[in-house]
């Protein structure tokens, strides 16, 4: 079962030997480790750029025209690059194409760190083989690793370390004084061992001389069991040439009723062999009359095959006309119910007028009784003051 600290180990030092515990504690620690880990990933998709380069059509896709125009420039260069090295050239050349080289290779690398989804996902992609700078992007991760120890370790660990240190090379003096110690009983066990083996030899050199002796006694007891074996033979030949004569009599017996079966059973074959010529006769009269059977019955299903295969396309194009049709009858109802609409509309419309026609003509109608009716009241005052 698993315990979070060992026995006798500072949680200290753990902490230092298990680098998965250790943890960034300022600003300046966390800048060394954003730097190293950003070189790891440089390192790591630039032993990813040959293999890219090497199949660029597959990843263009995936890579987008800015990053590919930039990997076959890169391309180019270090082609160029080559060309120069294995030709005899200027040095200021070769020296000016290695400082594009540098530059081109800067500028790819800023793209992928840009896009930190598209290198991982061309690390999972790509395949890459083996190659020697495998070496270099571990022995940096181990630096990285190494580095982070060290900015992590306080002065209190370390002399804990050191305290640590010295108990085990103590602790391995004592295992060595004890290894010695049981090396000594090992060695008192071994000729334990030796001895009883000695004493075990010598019971098997006992038993040999036992065993010649059971020998002789079994040579005697052999030479009484042969005499005893032969004369057994002897009566057994003898009971057996009786048995063989009377098994000579049994087998000419059985081969007169064989003979006899034998002329039996060569009529019951030819009586057998004529119904089965006769069977044959009528199997093949049944064979053709089936073939003739079979013939028409073809003839008559290419035929309605024919017939069926006309109809299909007779209906494939009815088919289409209807679908066509019933277009046009969807078009035509969307027509009509689109005049039905407006024409209840304009229905509406012509009720409302006519509403508010009567209204306006009963209110007129009103308006000319009241004043009607006040200018005749007007007229009765006028009379009644003379």
């Amino acid at each position: 079962m698993a315990t979070p600290r060992k026995a006798g180990i500072p949680l200290g030092f753990m902490k230092v030997l298990d680098p998965r515990q250790l943890k960034p504690d300022s600003t300046e620690t966390e800048r060394i480790l954003t730097v190293l880990d950003e070189a790891i990933v440089k390192l790591e998709i630039t032993r990813l750029i040959p293999q890219i380069t090497g199949s660029l059509e597959r990843y263009a896709g995936m890579l987008g025209p800015e990053i590919t125009s930039r990997l076959l420039e890169h391309q180019k260069l270090s082609m160029e690059i080559q060309h120069l090295l294995t030709s005899p050239g200027d040095e200021k050349s070769i020296k000016a194409a290695e400082q594009r080289l540098k530059c081109s290779l800067r500028n790819i690398l800023r793209l992928f760190l840009a896009n930190p989804l598209l290198y991982h996902g061309l690390k999972y992609e790509v395949r890459v083989r083996e190659a020697p700078t495998d070496v270099l992007i571990k022995a940096f991760k181990e630096f990285r690793d190494f580095t982070l120890e060290r900015l992590l370790t306080t002065p209190d660990e370390e002399k804990e370390k050191m305290q640590f240190m010295k108990d085990i090379s103590l602790q391995v003096e004592k295992n060595t004084e004890t290894i010695s110690a049981l090396q000594g009983e090992l060695a008192g066990v071994i000729q334990t061992r030796d001895e009883e083996v000695s004493r075990k030899d010598k019971t098997i050199e006992n038993l040999k001389t036992s065993m010649e002796d059971m020998a002789k006694n079994c040579k005697a007891n052999i030479q009484l069991i042969m005499k005893e074996g032969e004369k057994q033979q002897k009566e057994d030949k003898e009971a057996s040439q009786d048995r063989c004569a009377r098994l000579k009599q049994d087998i000419q017996r059985l081969r007169t009723q064989l003979n006899a079966l034998v002329l039996e059973h060569r009529a019951s074959e030819l009586v057998l062999r004529k119904e089965k010529c006769k069977a044959e006769k009528e199997i093949q009269n049944w064979v053709q009359k089936y073939d003739t059977v079979m013939t028409e019955k073809q003839a008559t299903y290419e035929e309605v095959q024919a017939v069926y295969n006309e109809e299909k396309k007779q209906l494939s194009l009815l088919m289409e006309k209807h679908a066509i049709l019933l277009q046009e009858y969807t078009e035509i109802e969307e027509e009509r119910r689109v005049l039905k609409e407006k024409e209840e509309e304009a229905a509406r419309e012509e009720a409302r007028r006519n509403d508010a026609a009567t209204c306006i003509q009963a209110f007129w109608k009103g308006y000319l009784v009241r004043s009607i009716y006040k200018s005749k009241l007007k007229k009765g005052k006028g009379k009644g003051k003379k």
